[in-house]
C-alpha cells in the first residue's frame, strides 16, 4: 500500500507539471467580477474565528489558511534584492534549509543608477521568479522610501531622491515581480526615511511635500502598477502610527487611490486592536512574537488582530463589516497569487538570471572622476595592480538587515579582477578592517590596523596601478537596517590610508562601494572613482567589466552627493529636523521609550531641489554620471510654445556619440515655473530617455511630459492645482549639466 501511494503521488505531480508547463499562448487572467463573486460566496461559509485568523501571522512569515475550505496559507518573503533564506517558524533564526540558496541582485540604488525602466522589469521579473521557485506568495519589496538624508541605514534599499525617478523605475518592477502569480510588497508607507529612533518618531511634514514628494511612488505602484500588496512604517505621522493610519491609509491609499490589495504590517509596527481594525491594517506580522517560547504571554493568539480583535467584534465594539472587508482583501490577495489558475512555474539559479544581474550591475555603476583617462584599465603583460581593501573580498550580500542574503555564489571585486586580468599580474592587501557587526553591536578587528597600513604601503610602492576597494559595508551604523549611520566621513581609517598611498603611488583609483552619499576630502588624492554600490552575486564580474572597458560605464547619480552633510537640506535644520528631538512631555511609548518628533523643515527642497534653489554647489549632482565617450546633446527644441492644461509637451533633440566607443548616454529634462507666485523648485525630473549609440552615431531622442504633471499640491484646497504662465524646461545629463533651456507657456 505505501508503494502504490508513493507512485500515486509521483504520478500525480508528474501530470501537474506537464499541466503547468502546457502555458496557453496568450495567457487568460480571470475576469475581476469573477473572482469577486467567488470571494463573496467564501465569506458567509467563514465562522467569524476563521476570518480573524486570516488577519494575523501563523508563524514569523506566513499567515493560516482554511484547511476545510480549501484556502491556502500565505507564505511571504523578504526581500527586494533577493528571496532571503528560510526563516525558522518561530524565531529569527535561520531555518538551515540546504536549498534555499538565490542569486542576489544589485541593490535598489543600483537599479536607480541605470535610469532604465525596461532594466527595472526585467529586473522585477527575474526576481519574482526566484520568489514563485520558493513557493512564496508575497515579495516583500521594493522600497521606495526617499533618500532624504545620506545617514539613512537603509537607503541603499531604496529608489534615490527623485519621486519621478522613483515612480518610473517602480511601475515595471512591480508588474515583473506579479507576472508570476507572486505580490509585490511597496514599503514602507509611509514616510519611514531614516532607521534611527523608527519606531518611537513622530514626523511632522507639510501636505505638500507629503504629496508631491513622499507619496508619488506609492500612488504609482498602486495606479500604475496595481501592485497586491503595501507594507506600512514603524514611524509616527502627526501623531499616529502609519501603519494603522486614518487619513494615510483610509483616506489616501484605500479611498482617494481606490487601492484594492491588502495592507501588511511591518513586523511589529502594530500598535493597538481598534485603530489597526479601523485604520486599514488586514494583515498584522511579528509583534513581538518569538512563537510559543518560555511563555504563551505574545503568541500569535495575543496579537492585535488576534484574540482582542475577536473580542471587539463579539462584543460588538468594533463592526463586522470592518473585518468583512479585511477577509475580502485576504481571499483577493489569494486568487492573485496562489488561487490564481494561471500561475507559472519559477526558476532559480539559472543563467538568465545571473545575466540580469550582472547587466543592472554595469548600467548601475557610476563613473564619477576620471582623470588622464585612469579609467579603462587594458589588461597587458608586465602590468601590475594592487587591490587594496577589505571591501574588495568582503561579503556585500551577507548584513544590512531583512534584505540579506544566501546566495549560491557571490563574485567579490577581487575574484572578479582577477579573473579579467590574466595578463597583469593582481596582488591584493586588505589596508584596513572594519570588524564585525550586528543589528546593535559593533565587534572591534581582529587584526592590528597600523600592521595592515603598513602592508598597504609598502605594495603600493612597487606597483604600477592601486586600485583601492573601500567605502561602506553593510553592517550596524553603515548601511544597515536599524540604525542610521553616524558620520559623513569614510569610517576605520580609510581616509589616512588613502593620503597615504597617494604618497607613494599617484595611479590611484577608488572603487566605491556604498549604499549611500560620502564625504570625499580625499578626492584629489585618487585619479578615478566608481561608485559600484552593493552588487549582488555578480558583483566581482560586473565592476572588471567597467574597469577594463569591456562595458563602458552609463549610471547615473540617483542622488545628490554633498560637499559637507550640512548642505543637506535635512541637516541643514539641525536637529529637529534630523534625526528629531525628544518630546517635550516626555512621553514614554509601550515599549517604555522616550517618542521624539521631528519636522521636514525643508517641506518639498528635496535632494537637489535643495542644492539648485538654494545655489548649493554639490560635490555631485543627482543624474551626474560620466563615460568612456562623449556625448553632444543639440538641436533641442519643444513641438509647440504654448500649451493648454490637459496637452502633452515633447521635447526633442539630436544626440550624437562623439568618442571613440559605443556607449549610453541618459537625456534628462528638468521644468520649472519662472515668477511662480508660491515656493517652487528652480527645476524638477519630468522626463529622461537612456539612448545607446555606436561610436560616430546620431539619433533624434523624443520626450513627453504630459502638462498635468506640472500641477502642484494646493494645500489650502486639499487638491492639486495649476499655475499658468511661463514655465523653463531645461534639457541636460545631469541636474547641474543642462544643454539648454527653452521657455514655454501654459495656458
Amino acid at each position: 500500500m505505501k508503494f502504490k501511494l508513493k507512485y500515486s503521488s509521483i504520478l500525480c505531480g508528474i501530470v501537474l507539471l506537464a499541466s503547468c508547463n502546457t502555458k496557453p499562448k496568450n495567457k487568460i487572467e480571470e475576469p475581476k467580477q469573477n473572482i469577486e463573486a467567488k470571494i463573496d460566496s467564501i465569506l458567509p461559509l467563514l465562522t467569524l474565528q476563521e476570518k480573524v485568523d486570516l488577519c494575523h501571522a501563523q508563524s514569523k512569515f506566513s499567515t493560516k489558511g482554511v484547511e476545510r475550505l480549501g484556502i491556502p496559507e500565505i507564505w511571504m518573503s523578504d526581500g527586494p534584492h533577493g528571496v532571503r533564506a528560510e526563516i525558522s517558524w518561530d524565531s529569527w533564526d535561520y531555518a538551515g534549509w540546504t536549498n534555499d540558496s538565490i542569486t542576489a541582485f544589485p541593490a535598489l540604488t543600483c537599479l536607480a543608477a541605470t535610469f532604465n525602466p525596461e532594466l527595472a522589469g526585467e529586473y522585477g521579473f527575474n526576481l519574482g521568479e526566484e520568489a514563485r521557485y520558493r513557493k512564496k506568495d508575497v515579495l516583500l519589496g521594493p522600497g521606495v522610501n526617499i533618500y532624504r538624508t545620506p545617514f539613512n541605514g537603509r537607503n541603499f534599499e531604496y529608489l534615490g531622491e527623485d519621486p519621478f525617478l522613483a515612480s518610473t523605475l517602480v511601475v515595471p518592477y512591480i508588474k515583473g515581480v506579479q507576472k508570476n502569480g507572486v505580490a509585490a510588497c511597496v514599503k514602507h508607507y509611509a514616510l519611514n526615511n531614516q532607521e534611527h529612533w523608527r519606531d518611537v518618531v513622530n514626523v511632522e511634514v507639510n501636505d505638500r511635500a507629503l504629496h508631491e514628494i513622499y507619496l508619488p511612488a506609492f500612488k504609482a505602484a498602486v495606479q500604475e502598477a496595481n501592485v497586491w500588496a503595501i507594507m506600512g512604517a514603524y514611524n509616527k505621522f502627526r501623531g499616529q502610527y502609519t501603519t494603522h493610519h486614518e487619513l494615510l491609509t483610509n483616506q489616501i491609499l484605500k479611498g482617494d487611490w481606490k487601492y484594492d490589495g491588502v495592507v501588511i504590517s511591518d513586523w511589529s509596527s502594530a500598535h493597538s486592536t481598534t485603530e489597526a481594525a479601523n485604520y486599514g491594517l488586514d494583515i498584522e506580522m511579528g509583534t513581538g512574537t518569538d512563537g510559543l517560547g518560555f511563555t504563551t504571554e505574545n503568541h500569535y493568539s495575543k496579537y492585535f488582530l488576534a484574540d482582542p480583535f475577536l473580542e471587539k467584534l463579539k462584543s460588538g465594539e468594533l463592526s463586522e463589516a470592518v473585518l468583512n472587508d479585511k477577509v475580502k482583501r485576504v481571499l483577493r490577495l489569494r486568487y492573485r497569487t496562489n488561487l490564481s489558475k494561471n500561475r507559472p512555474l519559477g526558476k532559480a539559479n539559472n543563467k538568465e538570471h545571473h545575466e540580469v544581474a550582472r547587466k543592472v550591475a554595469t548600467e548601475g555603476i557610476v563613473l564619477l572622476k576620471n582623470e588622464d583617462n585612469f579609467f579603462p584599465i587594458k589588461d597587458k603583460t608586465g602590468l601590475t595592480i594592487a587591490v587594496i581593501g577589505e571591501n574588495a573580498t568582503r561579503s556585500m550580500t551577507a548584513g544590512g538587515g531583512s534584505s540579506e542574503l544566501k546566495p549560491k555564489f557571490e563574485i567579490s571585486p577581487l575574484e572578479g579582477i582577477k579573473t579579467r586580468y590574466k595578463n597583469a599580474t593582481v596582488l591584493h592587501t586588505m589596508g584596513y578592517e572594519t570588524g564585525r557587526s550586528e543589528y546593535d553591536v559593533v565587534h572591534p578587528p581582529t587584526l592590528n590596523q597600523d600592521s595592515l597600513k603598513v602592508e598597504a604601503i609598502k605594495l603600493a610602492k612597487k606597483v604600477d596601478i592601486v586600485l583601492f576597494v573601500g567605502g561602506l559595508n553593510k553592517s550596524h551604523l553603515q548601511d544597515c537596517e536599524g540604525d542610521d549611520r553616524q558620520q559623513y566621513n569614510l569610517p576605520f581609517g580609510q581616509e589616512e590610508l588613502i593620503n597615504e598611498i597617494a604618497q607613494v603611488n599617484k595611479n590611484l583609483g577608488f572603487i566605491l562601494l556604498t549604499g549611500n552619499a560620502i564625504e570625499m576630502p580625499w578626492l584629489n588624492k585618487v585619479k578615478g572613482l566608481l561608485e559600484s554600490w552593493y552588487l549582488g552575486s555578480m558583483a566581482g564580474y560586473a565592476i572588471a567589466d567597467v574597469i577594463s572597458g569591456d562595458v563602458n560605464p552609463s549610471g547615473k547619480l540617483p542622488f545628490t552627493i554633498p560637499v559637507k552633510i550640512e548642505d543637506n537640506a535635512a541637516h541643514f535644520f539641525g536637529s529637529e529636523s534630523y534625526p528629531g528631538i525628544q518630546d517635550p512631555q516626555n512621553d514614554i511609548s509601550k515599549n517604555n521609550k522616550p517618542s521624539f518628533t521631528q519636522e521636514y523643515k525643508e517641506g518639498i527642497l528635496v535632494g537637489y531641489r535643495w542644492h539648485d534653489t538654494k545655489h548649493i554647489t554639490p560635490r555631485y549632482a543627482f543624474g551626474y554620471g560620466l563615460s568612456y565617450t562623449s556625448f553632444k546633446i543639440e538641436n533641442i527644441i519643444t513641438d509647440n510654445n504654448t500649451y493648454n492644461q490637459n496637452d502633452k509637451i515633447t521635447i526633442t533633440c539630436d544626440v550624437t556619440n562623439t568618442g571613440d566607443v559605443a556607449g549610453a548616454e541618459v537625456i534628462q529634462v528638468y521644468i520649472g515655473k519662472l515668477n511662480s507666485k508660491i515656493e517652487r523648485p528652480l527645476k524638477e525630473l519630468k522626463g529622461f530617455a537612456k539612448v545607446n549609440l555606436e561610436k560616430g552615431a546620431k539619433q533624434s531622442v523624443s520626450i513627453t511630459v504630459d502638462v498635468s504633471k506640472l500641477k502642484y499640491y494646493n494645500e489650502s484646497k486639499s487638491d492639486w492645482d495649476f499655475e499658468t504662465g511661463e514655465y523653463q524646461i531645461y534639457v541636460g545629463n545631469a541636474s547641474n549639466n543642462i544643454s539648454k533651456a527653452l521657455k514655454v507657456t501654459i495656458n
